[in-house]
């Protein structure tokens, strides 16, 4: 056996248990952030006048930034110890807070422009921490737990439910003390476990991993990986650099390509192009689909679910139970293994995950009961996705070490990032706008309502990445602006049950404006562009939003639930894919022997080197 696997305890120790359960809290931090930040997504939309889209481009570049922070840092993991990178991974989540809270007074000397820099910068920060994170919480556990990794990392993965649950409770517990609570107070609670798990880490000893100890070299887990399956990391890279260069440096395309081939020919060469095994490489693939499904219509849930609902409450709750079956299932994800092995886990769960998705999708769950019932077969669906797969890896792959699993997690969010949170973003813009513009009176209203940028231009966005590659297969379409459809909902709010308009009754813009009002009469100074942005969204809603409120009212309910839950029935086909991809995974080891674990035996590496 390994000196790893050989000298690993059958029960872990103290130093052990503080590790685990200090890994245990990055999820739980990571989780708080995504959660909030799924919530808060309507706040940036009405405060910043943002569509669906550029939402899910805040949201998708963060999971990018998580993603090739695994890769990268997972080359490094067993060379620089994993107590370094998680000192990075705390400055970088703590720096990221900084950043985002920024995005309001950049918002009033800067405008829309210079708040989504804030906001997307600040994803970027906190995405790269987590995915720090992950580069070494992983191997960590696989090491920490060397008999058990699947069911050991299904345990680890269950701080990211119960920092969803604790993101969504937050916001609630805000929402009931009453006033408007900003969201930077609601996002700011994701620190508390960072302070946490920072201060178990501090000057802790860790394990090295388990192709680290059996004297596997860097050079030996990259072959291991091989050229099948880091082809796959380096043309997401490339996608990612291609996509990220040109809006942020306003740098050409085409040298994040060659800057991606460079690092492929780099790879190549430091294994002498040795190929890897393409069942890594194919569960490399099926990564980026799980986390197109997982993260990306996370990132949507909620604001779906409170769009089909009508109710931010419900939607909440509904986001808690999903994530309440997810952490207690992940608890017995040991056992289920035990019974059907790891691939089976995951072919069940790509089928419910299909059923659910397609059943949110149908119109016999516009309400509350079916609607969670639908939600629950897609919430126990997601459930073992992500750590089962990395499970997978680590046990079939032990030789890879931290990179093979790094490599496998950062894919998985570059696939969420570019793909999944934009992705579900442009569908609900563009089903929405497609169902305005087929409905004899929609036209207008979409004219009305169309966000368009300061020259008064649409602003078009297409799906992250096909648009360009395959024209006319996903035509660009200039979605609904946010900051119109608040007032919309605002003044919709202001009508009792009898139908009559609430003396009281106010909208948020009315709100901000009186307030504006008063900093100028108290002799305050006011932040000119915000004025600008504000007086323009009043000056539209009175000349046009109002006076066709009531034309518009039909329309626009009806074009943002067909928007929202197309986008989900559409999304069905990925689990559908991935069922497939599992079961001929099932086929293929029954037709080899069956699933085992591979452990770091003298006669195991042998064969490996001989191969």
């Amino acid at each position: 056996m390994s000196t790893a696997l050989s000298s690993a305890p059958l029960s872990p120790g103290k130093n052990e248990k503080i590790l685990f359960w200090a890994s245990f809290c990055t999820l739980i931090a990571a989780g708080i952030g995504f959660s909030v930040r799924g919530v808060i997504l309507e706040d940036w939309g009405n405060q910043f006048g943002f569509t669906q889209a550029e939402l899910g481009t805040i949201t998708g570049g963060g999971l990018v930034g998580f993603g090739l922070a695994i890769i990268f840092f997972s080359f490094f993991a067993d060379r620089f110890g994993y107590g370094k990178l998680m000192a990075v991974a705390f400055l970088l989540h703590a720096s990221s807070a900084v950043v985002t809270f920024a995005a309001t007074p950049v918002y009033g000397a800067y405008g829309k422009e210079g708040a989504f820099w804030c906001l997307n910068a600040g994803m970027w920060l906190f995405a790269l921490g987590n995915g720090t994170c992950e580069a070494v919480i992983n191997p960590l556990t696989a090491t920490l737990f060397p008999r058990q990794k699947t069911h050991w990392l299904n345990i680890l993965h269950a701080g990211w439910p119960l920092g969803l649950i604790l993101g969504v409770m937050i916001t609630l517990g805000f929402d009931q003390v009453g006033g408007t609570i900003r969201w930077e107070y609601k996002l700011g609670v994701f620190l508390i476990p960072v302070l946490v798990y920072g201060g178990l880490m501090a000057g802790r000893p860790f394990p090295q991993s388990e192709a680290k100890s059996a004297g596997v070299p860097l050079t030996g887990m990259m072959k291991e990986v091989g050229l099948f399956g880091f082809t796959l990391g380096a043309a997401l890279i490339g996608l990612a650099l291609a996509n990220l260069l040109p809006s942020v440096f306003g740098l050409p395309a085409w040298i994040g390509w060659i800057a991606a081939a460079g690092v492929w020919l780099a790879f190549g060469i430091s294994t002498n192009f040795a190929p890897g095994h393409w069942v890594l490489a194919f569960l490399y693939v099926l990564h980026a689909l799980v986390g197109y499904v997982e993260l990306g219509t996370d990132s949507w849930i909620t604001n779906i679910t409170k769009q089909v609902l009508k109710s931010g409450t419900n939607a909440q709750l509904a986001f808690i139970w999903t994530n309440v079956l997810m952490f207690t299932l992940r608890f017995f994800a040991g056992p289920i293994v035990h019974k059907i092995n790891p691939i089976g886990l995951l072919f069940g769960s790509a089928c419910l995950g299909t059923l659910g998705l397609y059943l949110l999708g149908q119109d016999f769950t516009n309400s509350v009961w079916p609607w969670v019932m639908a939600v629950t077969i897609y919430g126990i669906g997601k459930t073992f996705y992500w750590p089962t797969l990395l499970g997978v890896v680590s046990e079939r792959f032990p030789k890879g070490g931290a990179l093979a699993l790094g490599l496998s997690g950062g894919i998985g969010m570059i696939g969420a990032g570019l793909l999944g949170g934009p992705g579900i973003g442009y569908k609900q813009d563009y089903y929405a706008v497609k169902n305005l513009q087929q409905t004899p009176s929609g036209e207008a209203t979409y004219e009305r309502y169309v966000a368009r940028n300061a020259k008064g231009e649409l602003e078009k966005t297409g799906f992250p990445l096909v648009t360009d590659v395959l024209p006319g297969t996903a035509p660009a379409v200039a979605g609904l602006d946010n900051a119109k459809l608040k007032v919309f909902d605002d003044y919709s709010a202001g009508f009792d049950a009898d139908g009559k308009r609430k003396p009281e009754a106010k909208t948020t813009l009315e709100s901000d404006l009186e307030v504006l009002k008063s900093q100028e009469a108290a002799g305050k100074p006011v932040e000119p562009k915000l004025k600008e942005n504000l007086t323009n969204l009043q000056e539209w809603w009175v000349k046009d939003g109002l006076p066709n409120y009531e034309a518009d009212k039909p329309n626009l309910a009806a074009a943002r639930m067909y928007g929202a839950k197309t986008a989900l029935l559409a999304t069905a086909a990925v689990p559908a894919t991935l069922a497939v991809g599992f079961l001929l995974l099932l086929l293929y080891f029954a037709a080899t022997g069956g699933y085992s674990q591979v452990h770091l035996d003298e006669n195991t590496l042998k064969t490996m080197q001989e191969h």
